[in-house]
Protein backbone atom coordinates (compact mmCIF):
# COMPACT_ATOMS: atom_id res chain seq x y z
CA UNK A 1 0.00 0.00 0.00
CA UNK A 2 3.03 2.47 0.78
CA UNK A 3 4.22 1.62 -2.39
CA UNK A 4 1.03 2.32 -4.42
CA UNK A 5 0.98 5.88 -2.63
CA UNK A 6 4.59 6.30 -3.23
CA UNK A 7 4.32 5.94 -6.83
CA UNK A 8 1.29 7.88 -7.12
CA UNK A 9 2.98 10.79 -5.32
CA UNK A 10 5.53 10.50 -8.07
CA UNK A 11 3.57 10.95 -10.45
CA UNK A 12 1.64 13.54 -9.62
CA UNK A 13 4.92 15.55 -8.85
CA UNK A 14 6.16 14.52 -12.09
CA UNK A 15 2.80 15.93 -13.41
CA UNK A 16 3.12 19.38 -11.72
CA UNK A 17 6.37 19.44 -12.83
CA UNK A 18 5.21 19.22 -16.45
CA UNK A 19 2.43 21.37 -16.06
CA UNK A 20 4.38 24.16 -14.16
CA UNK A 21 7.09 23.68 -17.28
CA UNK A 22 4.29 24.11 -19.55
CA UNK A 23 3.10 27.02 -18.12
CA UNK A 24 6.68 29.07 -18.43
CA UNK A 25 7.14 27.92 -21.60
CA UNK A 26 7.47 31.09 -23.78
CA UNK A 27 7.34 30.36 -27.82
CA UNK A 28 7.55 33.92 -29.25
CA UNK A 29 7.89 36.91 -27.37
CA UNK A 30 7.37 40.27 -29.42
CA UNK A 31 8.44 43.30 -27.52
CA UNK A 32 9.14 47.24 -28.62
CA UNK A 33 5.66 47.17 -30.18
CA UNK A 34 2.26 49.65 -30.30
CA UNK A 35 -0.43 46.98 -29.02
CA UNK A 36 -3.89 48.22 -28.93
CA UNK A 37 -5.60 45.03 -27.38
CA UNK A 38 -9.49 46.29 -27.62
CA UNK A 39 -9.39 45.11 -24.16
CA UNK A 40 -11.57 48.36 -22.78
CA UNK A 41 -15.41 48.65 -23.20
CA UNK A 42 -16.46 49.24 -27.09
CA UNK A 43 -17.40 52.82 -28.28
CA UNK A 44 -21.21 54.11 -27.34
CA UNK A 45 -23.32 53.74 -30.82
CA UNK A 46 -22.74 57.30 -30.98
CA UNK A 47 -18.89 56.85 -31.88
CA UNK A 48 -17.90 58.10 -28.68
CA UNK A 49 -15.29 57.02 -26.67
CA UNK A 50 -15.21 54.80 -23.49
CA UNK A 51 -13.41 56.54 -20.52
CA UNK A 52 -11.17 53.79 -20.15
CA UNK A 53 -10.34 53.63 -23.91
CA UNK A 54 -6.32 54.51 -24.71
CA UNK A 55 -6.83 57.70 -25.45
CA UNK A 56 -6.23 61.30 -24.10
CA UNK A 57 -5.98 65.23 -25.01
CA UNK A 58 -3.07 64.38 -27.60
CA UNK A 59 -5.05 61.00 -29.07
CA UNK A 60 -4.84 57.76 -29.13
CA UNK A 61 -1.81 55.94 -27.12
CA UNK A 62 -1.50 51.86 -27.32
CA UNK A 63 -2.12 49.82 -24.34
CA UNK A 64 0.31 47.64 -24.03
CA UNK A 65 4.04 47.46 -25.78
CA UNK A 66 4.60 42.94 -25.37
CA UNK A 67 2.97 40.39 -25.80
CA UNK A 68 4.07 36.30 -25.14
CA UNK A 69 2.98 33.91 -26.46
CA UNK A 70 2.42 30.29 -25.37
CA UNK A 71 1.57 27.10 -27.55
CA UNK A 72 -1.67 28.35 -29.27
CA UNK A 73 -2.09 31.18 -26.40
CA UNK A 74 -1.29 34.72 -24.77
CA UNK A 75 0.71 33.98 -21.98
CA UNK A 76 1.12 38.19 -20.78
CA UNK A 77 0.36 41.21 -21.96
CA UNK A 78 2.57 43.95 -21.06
CA UNK A 79 5.65 45.98 -21.04
CA UNK A 80 8.88 44.78 -22.98
CA UNK A 81 10.83 44.35 -19.53
CA UNK A 82 8.20 42.20 -18.20
CA UNK A 83 7.51 40.20 -21.10
CA UNK A 84 11.13 39.46 -21.48
CA UNK A 85 10.97 37.94 -17.64
CA UNK A 86 9.68 35.04 -19.59
CA UNK A 87 12.61 34.30 -22.08
CA UNK A 88 13.63 30.79 -22.36
CA UNK A 89 16.54 29.69 -24.52
CA UNK A 90 14.19 27.98 -26.85
CA UNK A 91 12.24 31.80 -27.14
CA UNK A 92 12.20 33.57 -30.29
CA UNK A 93 12.17 37.40 -29.44
CA UNK A 94 11.15 39.54 -31.83
CA UNK A 95 11.99 43.26 -31.51
CA UNK A 96 8.82 45.36 -33.65
CA UNK A 97 10.40 48.39 -33.31
CA UNK A 98 7.46 50.58 -33.05
CA UNK A 99 5.47 48.37 -35.36
CA UNK A 100 1.82 48.19 -34.51
CA UNK A 101 -0.19 44.57 -32.93
CA UNK A 102 -4.01 44.26 -33.50
CA UNK A 103 -5.95 41.43 -32.84
CA UNK A 104 -5.71 39.08 -35.34
CA UNK A 105 -7.88 40.57 -38.56
CA UNK A 106 -10.83 38.64 -39.67
CA UNK A 107 -12.68 38.77 -43.31
CA UNK A 108 -16.16 37.91 -42.33
CA UNK A 109 -17.29 37.36 -45.83
CA UNK A 110 -15.35 36.15 -48.48
CA UNK A 111 -15.00 33.76 -51.54
CA UNK A 112 -11.61 32.20 -51.11
CA UNK A 113 -11.85 29.88 -53.59
CA UNK A 114 -12.54 32.60 -56.08
CA UNK A 115 -9.95 34.24 -54.94
CA UNK A 116 -7.63 32.02 -55.71
CA UNK A 117 -8.92 31.00 -59.02
CA UNK A 118 -8.48 35.05 -59.65
CA UNK A 119 -4.89 34.57 -58.77
CA UNK A 120 -5.04 31.31 -60.98
CA UNK A 121 -6.69 33.10 -63.58
CA UNK A 122 -6.15 36.11 -65.68
CA UNK A 123 -7.27 38.87 -63.52
CA UNK A 124 -9.93 41.42 -65.40
CA UNK A 125 -9.89 43.87 -61.97
CA UNK A 126 -9.18 47.77 -62.92
CA UNK A 127 -9.89 46.86 -66.97
CA UNK A 128 -12.29 49.85 -67.25
CA UNK A 129 -13.01 49.53 -71.02
CA UNK A 130 -14.12 46.51 -72.92
CA UNK A 131 -11.16 47.15 -75.04
CA UNK A 132 -8.96 46.88 -72.03
CA UNK A 133 -10.28 43.51 -70.80
CA UNK A 134 -10.27 41.78 -74.36
CA UNK A 135 -6.67 42.51 -74.37
CA UNK A 136 -5.84 40.77 -71.01
CA UNK A 137 -7.39 37.95 -72.74
CA UNK A 138 -5.84 38.25 -75.61
CA UNK A 139 -2.55 38.17 -74.21
CA UNK A 140 -2.81 35.25 -72.30
CA UNK A 141 -4.02 33.21 -75.24
CA UNK A 142 -0.83 34.09 -76.80
CA UNK A 143 0.65 31.30 -74.23
CA UNK A 144 -2.09 28.44 -73.94
CA UNK A 145 -2.49 25.77 -76.59
CA UNK A 146 -5.31 26.32 -79.11
CA UNK A 147 -9.01 25.34 -77.82
CA UNK A 148 -8.10 25.76 -74.29
CA UNK A 149 -10.68 27.35 -71.74
CA UNK A 150 -9.57 30.49 -70.93
CA UNK A 151 -11.20 32.10 -67.56
CA UNK A 152 -11.23 35.70 -66.85
CA UNK A 153 -12.01 36.92 -63.23
CA UNK A 154 -13.44 41.41 -62.30
CA UNK A 155 -14.22 43.20 -64.90
CA UNK A 156 -17.30 45.67 -63.44
CA UNK A 157 -20.96 45.09 -64.04
CA UNK A 158 -21.94 47.53 -62.10
CA UNK A 159 -19.62 50.07 -63.01
CA UNK A 160 -20.83 48.89 -67.09
CA UNK A 161 -24.36 48.28 -66.32
CA UNK A 162 -25.91 51.00 -68.93
CA UNK A 163 -23.26 49.90 -71.69
CA UNK A 164 -22.58 45.66 -71.71
CA UNK A 165 -20.13 44.81 -73.27
CA UNK A 166 -20.89 41.43 -76.15
CA UNK A 167 -19.30 38.72 -77.94
CA UNK A 168 -18.43 40.68 -81.30
CA UNK A 169 -14.91 42.59 -80.26
CA UNK A 170 -13.74 39.46 -77.85
CA UNK A 171 -14.97 36.62 -80.37
CA UNK A 172 -12.56 38.79 -82.91
CA UNK A 173 -9.47 38.65 -80.99
CA UNK A 174 -9.79 35.42 -79.70
CA UNK A 175 -11.33 33.17 -81.65
CA UNK A 176 -9.75 29.73 -81.12
CA UNK A 177 -10.51 29.45 -77.33
CA UNK A 178 -13.63 29.46 -74.98
CA UNK A 179 -13.30 31.91 -73.01
CA UNK A 180 -15.97 33.09 -70.01
CA UNK A 181 -14.97 36.33 -67.83
CA UNK A 182 -16.62 36.53 -64.87
CA UNK A 183 -18.08 39.73 -63.42
CA UNK A 184 -16.24 41.39 -60.14
CA UNK A 185 -19.55 40.56 -58.07
CA UNK A 186 -20.24 37.24 -59.53
CA UNK A 187 -23.80 38.56 -61.14
CA UNK A 188 -22.83 38.64 -64.82
CA UNK A 189 -20.73 36.53 -67.32
CA UNK A 190 -19.13 37.50 -70.46
CA UNK A 191 -18.32 34.70 -73.26
CA UNK A 192 -17.24 34.84 -76.52
CA UNK A 193 -18.46 32.87 -79.51
CA UNK A 194 -16.50 29.88 -79.04
CA UNK A 195 -17.29 29.59 -75.49
CA UNK A 196 -21.45 29.49 -77.10
CA UNK A 197 -20.12 26.50 -79.31
CA UNK A 198 -18.02 24.89 -76.85
CA UNK A 199 -21.33 24.71 -74.61
CA UNK A 200 -24.23 24.05 -77.00
CA UNK A 201 -25.67 26.98 -75.37
CA UNK A 202 -28.20 28.77 -78.06
CA UNK A 203 -31.11 30.73 -77.97
CA UNK A 204 -33.55 27.90 -76.71
CA UNK A 205 -31.31 27.13 -74.22
CA UNK A 206 -33.56 27.42 -70.69
CA UNK A 207 -32.78 30.29 -68.66
CA UNK A 208 -33.28 30.28 -64.71
CA UNK A 209 -35.88 32.04 -62.87
CA UNK A 210 -34.18 35.32 -61.68
CA UNK A 211 -31.42 35.55 -65.06
CA UNK A 212 -31.00 37.35 -67.86
CA UNK A 213 -29.69 35.78 -71.44
CA UNK A 214 -28.83 38.43 -73.89
CA UNK A 215 -29.95 37.46 -77.35
CA UNK A 216 -28.73 39.69 -80.28
CA UNK A 217 -30.07 41.12 -83.63
CA UNK A 218 -29.16 38.06 -85.61
CA UNK A 219 -31.57 35.98 -82.78
CA UNK A 220 -28.67 34.13 -81.24
CA UNK A 221 -27.13 34.92 -77.65
CA UNK A 222 -25.33 37.66 -77.90
CA UNK A 223 -22.94 36.34 -75.20
CA UNK A 224 -23.92 38.58 -71.66
CA UNK A 225 -25.62 36.44 -68.77
CA UNK A 226 -27.05 38.57 -66.21
CA UNK A 227 -28.07 37.60 -62.54
CA UNK A 228 -29.09 33.56 -62.41
CA UNK A 229 -28.10 33.08 -66.03
CA UNK A 230 -24.45 33.14 -65.15
CA UNK A 231 -25.36 29.34 -64.01
CA UNK A 232 -25.81 28.75 -67.52
CA UNK A 233 -22.35 28.71 -68.84
CA UNK A 234 -20.73 27.69 -65.48
CA UNK A 235 -22.74 24.51 -65.52
CA UNK A 236 -21.54 23.51 -69.07
CA UNK A 237 -18.03 24.47 -68.58
CA UNK A 238 -15.42 21.36 -68.06
CA UNK A 239 -15.64 20.94 -64.49
CA UNK A 240 -12.49 22.15 -62.12
CA UNK A 241 -10.43 19.06 -61.22
CA UNK A 242 -9.70 18.56 -57.34
CA UNK A 243 -5.72 19.47 -58.07
CA UNK A 244 -7.43 22.76 -58.95
CA UNK A 245 -9.58 23.45 -56.33
CA UNK A 246 -6.80 22.73 -53.82
CA UNK A 247 -4.35 24.73 -55.94
CA UNK A 248 -6.45 27.90 -55.86
CA UNK A 249 -8.05 27.07 -52.19
CA UNK A 250 -4.24 27.64 -50.90
CA UNK A 251 -3.38 30.51 -53.06
CA UNK A 252 -6.38 32.20 -51.97
CA UNK A 253 -5.83 31.13 -48.20
CA UNK A 254 -1.98 32.05 -47.81
CA UNK A 255 -3.26 35.54 -50.14
CA UNK A 256 -5.41 36.06 -46.86
CA UNK A 257 -2.36 35.30 -44.48
CA UNK A 258 0.08 37.64 -46.16
CA UNK A 259 -2.66 40.44 -45.88
CA UNK A 260 -2.92 40.05 -42.00
CA UNK A 261 -6.01 37.87 -41.75
CA UNK A 262 -5.78 35.24 -38.99
CA UNK A 263 -9.48 34.01 -40.48
CA UNK A 264 -12.13 33.87 -42.85
CA UNK A 265 -15.99 33.33 -43.00
CA UNK A 266 -16.59 31.52 -46.70
CA UNK A 267 -19.74 32.85 -47.43
CA UNK A 268 -21.52 30.20 -49.63
CA UNK A 269 -19.82 26.71 -49.90
CA UNK A 270 -20.83 23.72 -52.02
CA UNK A 271 -20.16 20.02 -51.12
CA UNK A 272 -16.92 20.02 -53.65
CA UNK A 273 -15.41 22.96 -51.67
CA UNK A 274 -16.44 21.61 -48.51
CA UNK A 275 -14.51 18.38 -49.02
CA UNK A 276 -11.32 20.42 -50.13
CA UNK A 277 -11.81 22.34 -47.08
CA UNK A 278 -12.05 18.98 -44.63
CA UNK A 279 -9.06 17.57 -46.21
CA UNK A 280 -6.71 19.95 -45.86
CA UNK A 281 -7.98 20.51 -42.51
CA UNK A 282 -7.22 16.68 -41.62
CA UNK A 283 -3.86 17.24 -43.49
CA UNK A 284 -3.21 20.23 -40.52
CA UNK A 285 -2.82 22.21 -43.85
CA UNK A 286 -4.65 25.24 -42.90
CA UNK A 287 -3.09 28.23 -42.50
CA UNK A 288 -5.32 30.20 -41.21
CA UNK A 289 -9.20 29.47 -39.88
CA UNK A 290 -12.19 29.11 -41.89
CA UNK A 291 -15.48 29.28 -40.52
CA UNK A 292 -18.10 27.73 -43.22
CA UNK A 293 -21.11 28.94 -44.41
CA UNK A 294 -22.51 26.10 -46.38
CA UNK A 295 -24.56 26.84 -49.74
CA UNK A 296 -28.62 26.56 -49.23
CA UNK A 297 -28.54 26.28 -52.69
CA UNK A 298 -26.38 22.85 -52.48
CA UNK A 299 -29.50 21.48 -50.89
CA UNK A 300 -28.07 17.71 -50.62
CA UNK A 301 -25.24 19.28 -48.71
CA UNK A 302 -27.20 20.69 -46.56
CA UNK A 303 -29.41 18.19 -45.67
CA UNK A 304 -26.47 16.02 -44.40
CA UNK A 305 -25.27 18.86 -42.42
CA UNK A 306 -28.76 18.75 -41.11
CA UNK A 307 -28.64 15.46 -40.17
CA UNK A 308 -25.63 15.86 -37.86
CA UNK A 309 -26.14 19.43 -36.89
CA UNK A 310 -23.65 22.25 -36.63
CA UNK A 311 -19.80 21.55 -35.43
CA UNK A 312 -19.42 22.33 -31.72
CA UNK A 313 -16.01 22.51 -31.12
CA UNK A 314 -14.88 26.00 -31.87
CA UNK A 315 -11.84 25.92 -31.76
CA UNK A 316 -11.12 23.89 -34.99
CA UNK A 317 -9.16 25.43 -38.07
CA UNK A 318 -12.60 24.59 -39.49
CA UNK A 319 -15.86 25.33 -38.04
CA UNK A 320 -18.96 24.82 -40.05
CA UNK A 321 -22.25 26.32 -37.97
CA UNK A 322 -23.16 28.61 -40.67
CA UNK A 323 -25.61 28.65 -43.74
CA UNK A 324 -25.45 31.17 -47.00
CA UNK A 325 -28.50 31.64 -48.70
CA UNK A 326 -29.21 34.33 -51.50
CA UNK A 327 -32.55 36.17 -51.05
CA UNK A 328 -31.85 38.78 -53.98
CA UNK A 329 -29.48 40.18 -56.89
CA UNK A 330 -26.80 43.18 -57.22
CA UNK A 331 -27.58 46.52 -57.13
CA UNK A 332 -25.02 47.21 -60.21
CA UNK A 333 -26.44 44.66 -62.83
CA UNK A 334 -30.73 45.84 -61.18
CA UNK A 335 -30.86 42.67 -59.62
CA UNK A 336 -31.33 43.73 -55.78
CA UNK A 337 -34.84 43.82 -55.25
CA UNK A 338 -36.38 47.22 -54.14
CA UNK A 339 -39.81 48.45 -52.56
CA UNK A 340 -40.51 50.80 -55.87
CA UNK A 341 -38.97 51.12 -58.86
CA UNK A 342 -35.45 52.12 -60.54
CA UNK A 343 -34.82 55.61 -60.45
CA UNK A 344 -32.96 54.77 -63.61
CA UNK A 345 -35.09 51.69 -64.67
CA UNK A 346 -38.51 52.79 -64.43
CA UNK A 347 -40.96 49.48 -64.05
CA UNK A 348 -38.05 47.83 -62.65
CA UNK A 349 -37.64 46.58 -59.46
CA UNK A 350 -35.55 43.39 -59.65
CA UNK A 351 -35.92 40.04 -58.71
CA UNK A 352 -35.75 37.81 -54.43
CA UNK A 353 -36.97 35.20 -53.24
CA UNK A 354 -38.31 32.36 -55.12
CA UNK A 355 -37.57 33.85 -58.16
CA UNK A 356 -33.92 33.85 -57.54
CA UNK A 357 -34.20 30.23 -56.25
CA UNK A 358 -34.51 31.23 -52.73
CA UNK A 359 -35.42 27.89 -50.46
CA UNK A 360 -37.37 29.60 -47.52
CA UNK A 361 -38.67 26.08 -46.09
CA UNK A 362 -35.06 24.84 -46.02
CA UNK A 363 -33.59 28.27 -44.45
CA UNK A 364 -36.56 27.23 -42.04
CA UNK A 365 -34.97 23.54 -41.07
CA UNK A 366 -31.51 25.12 -41.02
CA UNK A 367 -32.41 27.18 -38.51
CA UNK A 368 -34.81 24.95 -36.13
CA UNK A 369 -31.60 22.56 -36.21
CA UNK A 370 -29.62 25.08 -34.73
CA UNK A 371 -27.40 26.38 -37.82
CA UNK A 372 -26.87 30.11 -38.29
CA UNK A 373 -28.23 31.72 -41.31
CA UNK A 374 -26.73 34.29 -43.63
CA UNK A 375 -28.50 35.80 -45.56
CA UNK A 376 -27.83 38.10 -49.22
CA UNK A 377 -29.52 40.85 -49.11
CA UNK A 378 -29.22 44.15 -51.33
CA UNK A 379 -32.21 46.04 -51.78
CA UNK A 380 -34.79 47.82 -49.47
CA UNK A 381 -37.57 45.51 -50.36
CA UNK A 382 -35.08 42.67 -50.41
CA UNK A 383 -33.37 43.30 -46.99
CA UNK A 384 -37.43 43.64 -45.29
CA UNK A 385 -38.25 40.51 -46.73
CA UNK A 386 -35.27 38.81 -45.58
CA UNK A 387 -36.11 40.10 -41.95
CA UNK A 388 -39.54 39.27 -42.39
CA UNK A 389 -38.58 35.19 -42.92
CA UNK A 390 -36.27 35.42 -40.19
CA UNK A 391 -38.56 36.88 -38.02
CA UNK A 392 -41.45 34.26 -39.02
CA UNK A 393 -39.57 31.29 -38.06
CA UNK A 394 -37.62 33.48 -34.62
CA UNK A 395 -41.87 33.87 -33.50
CA UNK A 396 -42.32 30.12 -33.98
CA UNK A 397 -38.92 29.01 -32.78
CA UNK A 398 -37.69 31.59 -30.34
CA UNK A 399 -34.87 29.64 -29.46
CA UNK A 400 -33.73 30.12 -32.99
CA UNK A 401 -33.00 33.93 -32.08
CA UNK A 402 -29.95 33.43 -30.11
CA UNK A 403 -27.78 31.92 -33.20
CA UNK A 404 -26.42 35.41 -34.56
CA UNK A 405 -28.33 35.13 -38.06
CA UNK A 406 -26.87 37.96 -40.75
CA UNK A 407 -27.62 40.04 -43.52
CA UNK A 408 -25.09 39.59 -45.65
CA UNK A 409 -24.28 43.35 -46.79
CA UNK A 410 -27.10 44.73 -45.58
CA UNK A 411 -26.48 47.63 -48.60
CA UNK A 412 -30.00 49.62 -49.01
CA UNK A 413 -32.07 49.75 -46.11
CA UNK A 414 -35.44 51.37 -45.96
CA UNK A 415 -35.29 54.00 -43.07
CA UNK A 416 -38.27 52.04 -41.03
CA UNK A 417 -36.50 48.53 -41.19
CA UNK A 418 -33.14 50.09 -39.71
CA UNK A 419 -34.47 49.35 -36.24
CA UNK A 420 -35.22 45.73 -37.10
CA UNK A 421 -31.98 44.55 -37.33
CA UNK A 422 -31.07 44.78 -33.62
CA UNK A 423 -34.30 44.19 -32.59
CA UNK A 424 -34.29 40.74 -33.99
CA UNK A 425 -30.59 40.09 -32.88
CA UNK A 426 -29.39 39.83 -36.35
CA UNK A 427 -25.82 41.28 -37.25
CA UNK A 428 -25.77 43.06 -40.59
CA UNK A 429 -22.21 41.87 -41.92
CA UNK A 430 -21.48 44.96 -44.50
CA UNK A 431 -18.45 45.88 -46.96
CA UNK A 432 -16.79 49.55 -46.85
CA UNK A 433 -15.12 49.29 -50.04
CA UNK A 434 -18.47 48.35 -51.46
CA UNK A 435 -19.73 52.24 -50.38
CA UNK A 436 -16.94 53.72 -52.35
CA UNK A 437 -16.86 51.03 -55.57
CA UNK A 438 -20.37 52.14 -55.85
CA UNK A 439 -20.86 55.36 -54.92
CA UNK A 440 -20.30 56.79 -58.69
CA UNK A 441 -23.74 55.11 -59.90
CA UNK A 442 -25.07 54.30 -56.48
CA UNK A 443 -27.49 56.88 -56.67
CA UNK A 444 -28.45 57.03 -60.09
CA UNK A 445 -29.97 53.33 -58.98
CA UNK A 446 -31.86 54.81 -55.78
CA UNK A 447 -32.53 58.23 -55.85
CA UNK A 448 -31.55 61.28 -53.56
CA UNK A 449 -33.75 59.86 -50.82
CA UNK A 450 -33.66 55.75 -51.15
CA UNK A 451 -29.62 56.63 -51.07
CA UNK A 452 -29.94 57.71 -47.69
CA UNK A 453 -30.67 53.87 -45.92
CA UNK A 454 -27.81 52.90 -48.27
CA UNK A 455 -24.52 51.74 -46.90
CA UNK A 456 -25.43 53.42 -43.92
CA UNK A 457 -22.90 52.05 -41.13
CA UNK A 458 -23.90 54.81 -38.49
CA UNK A 459 -27.42 54.43 -38.30
CA UNK A 460 -27.47 51.12 -37.88
CA UNK A 461 -24.80 51.66 -35.42
CA UNK A 462 -27.45 53.98 -33.66
CA UNK A 463 -29.92 51.48 -33.71
CA UNK A 464 -28.00 49.63 -31.76
CA UNK A 465 -27.13 47.02 -34.44
CA UNK A 466 -24.08 44.48 -34.24
CA UNK A 467 -21.87 44.87 -37.45
CA UNK A 468 -18.84 43.08 -38.88
CA UNK A 469 -17.21 44.25 -42.02
CA UNK A 470 -15.53 42.36 -44.75
CA UNK A 471 -14.87 42.59 -48.44
CA UNK A 472 -16.72 40.21 -50.38
CA UNK A 473 -13.43 39.36 -52.10
CA UNK A 474 -12.45 38.71 -55.25
CA UNK A 475 -15.66 41.35 -55.92
CA UNK A 476 -13.19 44.26 -53.74
CA UNK A 477 -9.68 44.51 -52.79
CA UNK A 478 -9.53 43.06 -49.33
CA UNK A 479 -7.02 45.20 -48.32
CA UNK A 480 -7.57 46.08 -44.69
CA UNK A 481 -6.03 49.41 -45.05
CA UNK A 482 -8.55 50.09 -48.02
CA UNK A 483 -11.13 48.85 -45.89
CA UNK A 484 -9.96 51.01 -42.91
CA UNK A 485 -9.87 54.21 -44.74
CA UNK A 486 -13.18 53.56 -46.77
CA UNK A 487 -14.58 53.17 -43.14
CA UNK A 488 -13.16 56.49 -41.81
CA UNK A 489 -13.34 58.54 -44.57
CA UNK A 490 -16.05 57.39 -46.97
CA UNK A 491 -13.25 58.29 -49.55
CA UNK A 492 -12.37 56.15 -52.50
CA UNK A 493 -8.51 55.65 -53.56
CA UNK A 494 -7.93 58.68 -55.17
CA UNK A 495 -9.32 60.41 -51.86
CA UNK A 496 -12.65 61.58 -53.66
CA UNK A 497 -15.17 63.20 -52.72
CA UNK A 498 -13.59 65.91 -50.84
CA UNK A 499 -14.96 65.43 -47.28
CA UNK A 500 -16.37 61.59 -47.63
CA UNK A 501 -19.76 60.18 -49.73
CA UNK A 502 -22.20 60.86 -47.11
CA UNK A 503 -19.51 61.54 -44.51
CA UNK A 504 -22.52 61.09 -41.30
CA UNK A 505 -21.98 57.26 -41.84
CA UNK A 506 -18.51 56.89 -41.41
CA UNK A 507 -16.95 55.30 -38.18
CA UNK A 508 -14.28 55.92 -36.42
CA UNK A 509 -11.33 54.04 -35.94
CA UNK A 510 -11.88 51.85 -33.38
CA UNK A 511 -15.49 51.25 -34.23
CA UNK A 512 -13.86 50.22 -37.40
CA UNK A 513 -10.85 48.11 -36.10
CA UNK A 514 -13.53 46.17 -33.90
CA UNK A 515 -15.34 45.48 -36.95
CA UNK A 516 -12.62 43.55 -38.25
CA UNK A 517 -11.54 41.69 -35.28
CA UNK A 518 -14.08 42.25 -32.25
CA UNK A 519 -17.17 42.12 -33.67
CA UNK A 520 -16.34 39.34 -36.15
CA UNK A 521 -15.31 37.65 -33.71
CA UNK A 522 -18.87 37.70 -32.28
CA UNK A 523 -20.65 36.75 -35.27
CA UNK A 524 -18.48 33.39 -35.33
CA UNK A 525 -19.24 33.09 -31.69
CA UNK A 526 -15.86 33.23 -30.62
CA UNK A 527 -16.00 36.80 -28.31
CA UNK A 528 -14.70 34.89 -25.64
CA UNK A 529 -11.36 33.18 -26.82
CA UNK A 530 -10.70 36.05 -29.60
CA UNK A 531 -10.93 39.55 -30.76
CA UNK A 532 -9.00 40.86 -28.31
CA UNK A 533 -5.51 40.70 -26.88
CA UNK A 534 -5.31 39.21 -23.13
CA UNK A 535 -3.97 36.22 -21.07
CA UNK A 536 -5.90 33.18 -21.83
CA UNK A 537 -7.30 34.26 -26.15
CA UNK A 538 -6.10 32.80 -28.77
CA UNK A 539 -2.61 33.82 -30.25
CA UNK A 540 -3.56 35.31 -33.38
CA UNK A 541 -2.13 38.51 -33.95
CA UNK A 542 -2.09 40.97 -36.84
CA UNK A 543 1.30 43.66 -37.08
CA UNK A 544 1.19 46.23 -39.29
CA UNK A 545 4.25 49.18 -40.05
CA UNK A 546 1.47 51.87 -39.34
CA UNK A 547 -0.85 52.91 -36.42
CA UNK A 548 -4.60 53.11 -38.20
CA UNK A 549 -5.62 54.54 -34.55
CA UNK A 550 -3.04 57.94 -34.69
CA UNK A 551 -3.61 58.03 -38.60
CA UNK A 552 -6.84 58.26 -38.26
CA UNK A 553 -7.14 61.37 -36.71
CA UNK A 554 -3.77 62.93 -37.96
CA UNK A 555 -3.44 62.26 -41.57
CA UNK A 556 -6.46 59.29 -42.88
CA UNK A 557 -5.03 59.18 -46.09
CA UNK A 558 -1.85 57.65 -45.05
CA UNK A 559 -4.07 54.30 -43.76
CA UNK A 560 -3.53 53.67 -47.51
CA UNK A 561 0.27 53.07 -47.29
CA UNK A 562 -0.22 50.44 -44.42
CA UNK A 563 1.82 47.08 -44.91
CA UNK A 564 1.09 43.61 -43.37
CA UNK A 565 4.61 42.58 -41.26
CA UNK A 566 3.78 39.92 -39.12
CA UNK A 567 0.42 37.32 -39.29
CA UNK A 568 -0.08 34.92 -36.07
CA UNK A 569 -2.16 32.32 -36.40
CA UNK A 570 -2.80 29.63 -33.28
CA UNK A 571 1.02 31.04 -31.99
CA UNK A 572 2.51 30.30 -35.31
CA UNK A 573 3.89 32.85 -37.44
CA UNK A 574 2.30 31.94 -41.67
CA UNK A 575 3.24 34.96 -43.10
CA UNK A 576 6.54 37.38 -42.21
CA UNK A 577 7.67 39.82 -44.44
CA UNK A 578 10.38 39.19 -46.67
CA UNK A 579 13.83 41.07 -46.28
CA UNK A 580 13.74 41.86 -42.68
CA UNK A 581 10.90 44.20 -41.42
CA UNK A 582 12.06 44.30 -37.73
Amino acid sequence: MKATHLALLLFFTALAACTEKSADTADLILINGRVYTLDWPQAAPDGSLHHSAPHDQHGWHPDAEAIVLAGESIRFVGSSQDALEFRKPESRIVDLAGATVLPGLVDSHTHVFELGEQIDRVSLVGADTEQAAVDRIAERAKTVAKGEWIIGLGWDEGAWADNYPDKVLLSTAVPDHPVLMRGLHGFADWVNQAALDATGINADTPVPVGGEMQIGEDGTPNGLFINRAVEIVRAAMPARTEADMRRQLLLGLHKMAEDGYVAVHDAGLPAAEMQILQQLEDEDALPIRVYAMLSLRDEELVRQWLDKGPDRDNNSMLVTRAVKAYYDGALGSRGARLLDDYSDLPGHRGISGAGYGFNEALTAEAMRAGFQIAIHAIGDAGNREAMDILERVINTAPETRRLRHRIEHAQVLHRDDLPRIAELGLIASMEPPHAMEDKDWAEQRLGAERIRGAYAWRSLRLSNAALTFNSDNPGSDHSIFYGLHSAITRQDKALQPEGGWYAHEALNAEETVRAYTDWSAYASFREDVSGKIAPGRWADLTVMDIDPFVLADDSPEDLLKGRILMTIVAGRIVYEREGGTF
